[in-house]
């Protein structure tokens, strides 16, 4: 390879990585399993497990959580396919010790297992039956 050639890819190099991993708005989170679709999706039986497991690496502090509650899951379109979606409300200590007012999450379930979290859920979570969540609040690291 020439000499501008080596250069010319490291300089296009950080550009094609950052595009990658870049924030392209709400095109959609990473899934674990793809646009794998099925109709009949099953009910996650562990969701509850299943989520904690994941907060505790996914939340920078899991410790002290406040205002948890959670709805059970229910179908939803998430994305043009039938996922069971649980809708989750709580406030997380910040980086400061503060704590903001309690933000909603959708969580997506696929083939019965936790897929991903949707920061911004929109109107899935609207009408929402919440009740609360105690064994987020006493999550420990």
């Amino acid at each position: 390879m020439g000499r501008f050639a080596k250069r010319a890819v490291v300089l296009l190099l950080p550009l094609a990585l950052a595009a990658c991993a870049g924030d392209s708005g709400d095109s959609g989170p990473i899934s674990y399993v793809g646009e794998h679709d099925t109709a009949n999706q099953p009910f996650p039986a562990n969701y509850r497990d299943d989520l904690l497991a994941f907060l505790k690496t996914y939340l920078n502090n899991p410790v002290g959580v406040r205002d948890a509650a959670m709805a059970e899951p229910v179908q939803r379109t998430v994305g043009g396919h039938s996922r069971y979606v649980s809708c989750l409300r709580f406030s997380a200590r910040d980086a400061d010790g503060n704590y903001p007012k309690p933000r909603e999450r959708a969580v997506v379930y696929v083939d019965g297992r936790l897929d991903h979290i949707m920061e911004k859920p929109g109107d899935i979570c609207a009408g929402a039956t919440y009740v609360p969540f105690p064994e987020l609040e006493k999550l420990s690291p």
